[in-house]
């Protein structure tokens, strides 16, 4: 079989993605993911750009074969990945919130965003917590699976009236609507003290579930009023908040009741737990299943801050949640201040 003839064009058209490699390197090595980014987005923009000129796929290979060759000691040059560079610059080129973005988080977890994610927003939303948080990528892949950003877009929280703005942000990102506990391995027939000594074993994962920046304190934490003892089952500290976290484990429907132990123990603990330099402590009550209506009245004229969430001990979640989810303007509305820095 002949060797393939190509134009002028493409010669001088791979010979400067050459060059363009080459300049990177030295900059790659002090700025590894801003200059990656940067070199892999504007390969996409061009093999884009020259598709839409009529070019062969053909000339994809070839750029690949070259990279390769030309330079052995770095991959990324594969043209499965060449292709996702033009996929990658083709969805995100005109996403004016997904554009700025791009150069914030590693190629790989760009990539498993782009495969997982096929919402704008979802793969904001993603970015921006891969970031924030500093997720790595088997993390991103398992808050992806979990349904994170879904979680986060129904928490029903007392955060707007409660909190002062840096800390609503903050907490906001915190605390999810739904948690998952399938680490467990617990039947669907479980109690309380069952649960809570299975989370305190289980206690990586527990964290890991809950999210950055929660750290354990205790369980069934001790509090005296009067000679009088009362226990929370969990109490956690999260570091950007600067908050004491109580959470409350319940195994079955949520009740409104529920929120005035809540406030009960949230005021000890700012009495005469919290430190001088933290802010007021929050509470979660983790339920099995609410009535989001309840909940919604419930937590209306509390003055504590307060978040009501469910659980399950498997990845799957209710199914309720997708009838849930609001409009698409609803959602920016809802995310504005998680966008925000």
């Amino acid at each position: 079989m002949g060797k393939i003839a190509f134009t002028n064009q493409e010669n001088q058209f791979i010979a400067e993605i050459k060059e363009r490699v080459r300049k990177a390197q030295y900059e790659a090595l002090k700025v590894v993911n801003t200059e990656l980014i940067s070199l892999y987005w504007d390969i996409g923009k061009d093999i884009s750009e020259k598709q839409k000129e009529g070019w062969g796929k053909g000339v994809v290979p070839r750029l690949s074969k070259e990279l390769q060759e030309e330079f052995p000691g770095i991959g990324g040059f594969s043209v499965g990945n060449l292709w996702l560079m033009a996929q990658f610059y083709n969805e995100y080129q005109s996403d004016i919130n997904l554009a700025p973005m791009v150069r914030e988080i590693s190629w790989s977890k760009h990539i498993v965003i782009l495969k997982r994610c096929k919402e704008p927003q979802e793969r904001l939303f993603y970015t921006q917590a891969t970031k924030k948080f500093g997720w790595t990528k088997d993390v991103l892949t398992n808050q992806i699976e979990n349904k994170t950003f879904e979680r986060y877009l129904l928490n029903q929280t007392n955060w707007e009236n409660t909190l002062p703005g840096v800390t609503k942000k903050n907490a906001t990102l915190a605390i999810k609507d739904h948690y998952t506990f399938q680490f467990l391995n617990l039947s669907d027939e479980h109690g309380e003290a069952e649960l809570e000594q299975a989370l305190v074993k289980n206690i990586r994962g527990f964290l890991l579930e809950m999210g950055g920046d929660f750290t354990f304190v205790g369980n069934q934490y001790r509090l005296m009023v009067n000679d009088k003892e009362f226990f929370i089952d969990l109490l956690l500290f999260h570091r950007k908040l600067q908050s004491l976290v109580a959470i409350e484990l319940k195994i079955g429907e949520f009740l409104p009741e529920y929120k005035g132990k809540m406030e009960f123990y949230l005021s000890i603990l700012n009495d005469k737990v919290r430190l001088p330099h933290e802010n007021e402590a929050i509470g979660i009550i983790i339920c099995k299943s609410k009535d989001r209506t309840i909940v919604e009245y419930s937590l209306k004229t509390s003055t504590l801050p307060i978040g009501v969430a469910t659980y399950s001990t498997s990845k799957s979640l209710p199914k309720e949640y997708k009838k849930l989810l609001p409009s698409a303007k609803e959602i920016e509305e809802k995310l504005m201040g998680f966008f925000e820095s």
